[in-house]
């Protein structure tokens, strides 16, 4: 029996078995890859199940067109209306699903440069200001921060991987100073002043002990020393750990019996008299 019989049209049975194979096989393509995307998303840090499934549907489904097309066309059906409704669904969903793309592809980047990673404190440029916080979570869209006054901060990955970001957890450790201001008298030597303040930052509650403090020594006449005080603690410690060392300096200072200042916040240079004419 010719196939002609049955269908008003030149189709033979050799290309309607062929385009059921290619019907059958896409379909099964498209369930192997929508479970192969399933399993490759889930091992992606930052993306929810429920995005994961969305992506793989659509994978499957666009797999599943594909192949339909192919299969229509070698029975001699008109596809290009079907190929303009594809363009103009695939225009639309790169204008909508732009950003969503690029802050995805950005967030891929990141962990797999290891930019930033969950409990690194990092510094970036926010709300007019610089902002400082603890990464606390990686998504497909933002990391988000939170800072040590309670705020969260949700970045987009595209913007943390174009703008300039500091990350203060980097090497392990971090370096803060406290500057200190003391008064001293002619007779006393500049190193029987720094040397005890040392001494006294050193012990202070999570200074390391691999780096030793170093003192600077950045002003000094007759009757006072200015001086800052280096050292090195855990990245996410500044605050504390540069309270501990003002606290421990002080005590110092009172020890000498001499007076002094210590803050962990620079302040202006003092004031020096002119010159007499």
């Amino acid at each position: 029996m010719d196939l002609q019989d049955v269908l008003p049209t030149d189709i033979d049975w050799w290309q309607l078995l062929f385009a059921l194979l290619v019907a059958v096989s896409t379909w099964i393509v498209s369930r192997f890859a929508r479970r192969g995307t399933t399993a490759l998303l889930r091992r992606a840090p930052g993306i929810s199940a429920a995005v994961g499934t969305a992506i793989a549907q659509f994978v499957g489904y666009a797999i599943l067109l594909l192949g339909f097309g192919i299969a229509l066309a070698m029975l001699g059906a008109n596809v290009q209306p079907l190929l303009a409704i594809v363009v103009i669904l695939a225009v639309v969903a790169v204008l909508v699903l732009r950003g969503v793309a690029d802050n995805f592809a950005a967030g891929v980047l990141l962990q797999a440069r290891q930019t930033v990673r969950i409990g690194d404190e990092v510094v970036v440029e926010a709300l007019d200001s610089v902002i400082a916080g603890t990464v606390t979570e990686l998504n497909a869209r933002a990391v988000i921060l939170h800072t040590a006054d309670g705020r969260a901060l949700h970045i987009p990955n595209a913007r943390l991987l174009s703008e300039p970001v500091v990350n203060d957890s980097t090497h392990g450790a971090r370096r803060s100073e406290v500057q200190v201001r003391v008064r001293r008298d002619g007779s006393t030597g500049i190193d029987e002043v720094i040397a005890p303040l040392v001494a006294a930052a050193s012990t202070a509650e999570g200074v390391r002990r691999h780096e030793a403090v170093r003192a600077l020594v950045v002003g000094v006449s007759e009757d006072r020393l200015i001086a800052r005080l280096q050292f090195w603690h855990h990245p996410l410690h500044g605050a504390v750990v540069s309270a501990a060392v003002v606290v421990a300096v002080f005590d110092a200072l009172r020890a000498l019996g001499t007076t002094g200042t210590v803050t962990s916040v620079p302040g202006p240079p003092a004031l020096v008299p002119s010159d007499p004419v």
